[in-house]
């Protein structure tokens, strides 16, 4: 099944059409990330029926060798960002394990962690260059076509960002958790720690009888 029917659905909306010329001119003037062939990276890794949980972000990091198009994932090879290093930091502390200083969350993605960003790119070194109205649109339709599956999924919504989008999740059978962001910023001030999103998404989805999601990499 796949996203083939969603992206077939949206194919012919104007902010579709928008969106590629945009990024096909962005792509040929300026150095955008992710890599073209990795901004629906997210997608690809992780199909409908098999999402148990969903992790939004902002936009991608705007640093080289960074961006991935999975959300605060970073390719093994690179330095983790801050925001990535405590969310380790919680994993450690709420499920007893040790995480590797790898960055590449390409296994929760294929353990059914959809790891979406809201701006799918970003130029170098401008954050949010690439914050537009075509990707909110966009954004808008995978949360209501998201939200529509029949089965048990986790939103974690990290941030003031993210939980702007609590509104289009209503499906009963879904699970919301909150919290601020594990930016040091936000996390230092608490909010951040301490908050077991990970042990708490595993005992919602083993409550549905779903196979708990490995966290540790």
């Amino acid at each position: 099944m796949g996203w083939d029917l969603f992206f077939k659905e949206i194919a012919s909306k104007d902010y579709a059409k928008s969106l590629k010329t945009f990024l096909d001119e962005e792509y040929s003037k300026h150095i955008v990330y992710p890599p073209r062939h990795l901004v629906f990276n997210a997608f690809n890794l992780t199909k409908p029926e098999d999402i148990k949980v969903v992790i939004i972000g902002q936009d991608p990091y705007h640093e080289p060798n960074q961006a991935m198009g999975l959300s605060f994932s970073v390719p093994s090879s690179t330095r983790l960002p801050p925001s990535l290093v405590n969310i380790f930091k919680e994993i450690e502390s709420d499920l007893g394990v040790k995480m590797k200083n790898d960055g590449d969350l390409t296994y929760l993605a294929k353990q059914g962690v959809l790891l979406l960003n809201a701006y799918l790119t970003v130029r170098q070194s401008e954050a949010l260059s690439h914050r537009r109205s075509e990707y909110d649109m966009f954004i808008d339709d995978v949360l209501t076509y998201i939200n529509q599956l029949p089965q048990p999924i986790v939103f974690l919504l990290w941030g003031g960002f993210a939980k702007k989008y609590i509104k289009k999740i209503t499906n009963p059978n879904h699970l919301i958790l909150t919290s601020v962001h594990p930016s040091p910023l936000s996390a230092n001030r608490g909010g951040w720690f301490g908050n077991r999103h990970f042990s708490k998404t595993n005992t919602f989805l083993m409550s549905h009888n779903l196979s708990p999601i490995v966290w540790a990499n």
